[in-house]
């Protein structure tokens, strides 16, 4: 039985480190490495951005594909790109560790409003 709690609480514990949310991508600093996001309740969090990261995009058929982070980092440096992101159009499903994001999952292709 003590097995039993004492594996349970660890499962827990590892859990909460781990957490993953729908955010508003709000600014990125190159420099820095850093990224700024909004969550649903409208609070702003920064975390770093490390070579252990992981992008994906979700795919028409419902899979994802996995990006290379150069890839990524040219769009979010891009013009057209930075004014989506500051319209408040760019969303991310991320997991973080800390102040560290592990992966971000981008949608893209959205049905166009008529």
């Amino acid at each position: 039985m003590r097995k039993l709690l004492l594996s349970m609480s660890c499962l827990f514990f590892m859990a909460g480190l781990v957490i993953a949310a729908e955010v508003t991508l709000v600014k990125y600093d190159k420099d820095k490495k850093e990224a700024t996001v909004k969550d649903d309740k409208g609070k702003e969090h920064t975390y770093k951005i490390t070579d252990k990261t992981t992008f994906s995009f979700a795919t028409k058929d419902g899979g994802t594909k996995e990006v290379p982070a150069e890839q990524v980092e040219k769009m979010l440096t891009n013009e057209k790109f930075e004014t989506a992101v500051k319209d408040g159009k760019v969303k991310w499903d991320i997991s973080t560790d800390g102040n560290k994001i592990t992966s971000v999952k981008m949608k893209f292709g959205g049905k166009k409003k008529q």
